[in-house]
């Protein structure tokens, strides 16, 4: 296994694990679309990815091994904070959509963003499973290379976050329209509510 077939492998398979629509995903298109401090929503993200990332590729699974109790802790209190976030979501759909227009309204302070992009990531089990987990695991299979496709994998998420979060202002005319915020809203806050709900009845 030669170094650059760790690293696509690695690229590949972080870009898989997060295309999927998610509570992380979610936010950075909601950010895009209000085109509201996207590139710091954007860099925590990854940042975040690539430090979990690096703790799976070192090992760091084997932690639950000695603190069982950490899963559950995890699950319940990010099913907690999902389903606070959807019925915020909920909330601005009810209110019509009028404040959410780019453009218009005052704008979200930096700090209370990255605190809710913080919390959507770190409180999320499934950024654990597909970060720590899942890429921990894996990138064994690639010995010596493990550094290797954990700097792919890190680089994936990276490239996946740059591009939903700038490449949402292509839908910029859509979602001129107070309506398509409404629509927005109501699917963000579903998404964080399934998988609030997934967490609690697995």
């Amino acid at each position: 296994m030669s170094v650059g077939e760790a690293a696509l492998a690695g690229y590949l398979l972080s870009i898989s694990l997060i295309a999927a629509i998610g509570a992380q995903n979610a936010f950075v298109l909601r950010q895009g679309l209000r085109r509201e401090h996207v590139f710091a929503v954007i860099l925590t993200c990854a940042l975040s990815d690539a430090l979990l990332m690096a703790a799976g590729v070192a090992g760091f699974g084997a932690v639950q091994a000695y603190v069982p109790w950490i899963g559950d802790a995890m699950r319940y209190g990010g099913a907690a904070f999902l389903i606070v976030y959807g019925a915020l979501r909920f909330r601005a759909a009810l209110r019509g959509g009028e404040a959410l227009r780019p453009a218009a309204g005052m704008t979200v302070p930096l700090a209370q963003v990255l605190a809710t992009c913080l919390l959507l990531t770190w409180a999320n089990p499934h950024v654990y499973l597909d970060t720590v987990v899942l890429i921990g695991s894996i990138s064994a299979q690639y010995a010596p290379h493990q550094a290797v496709f954990g700097v792919g994998a890190a680089l994936g998420s990276l490239s996946f976050f740059l591009a939903l979060g700038y490449g949402a202002r292509m839908l910029a005319p859509v979602f001129a329209r107070p309506q398509a915020w409404v629509v927005l809203e109501v699917i963000v806050g579903c998404t964080m509510w399934a998988i609030a709900a997934g967490l609690l009845l697995r």
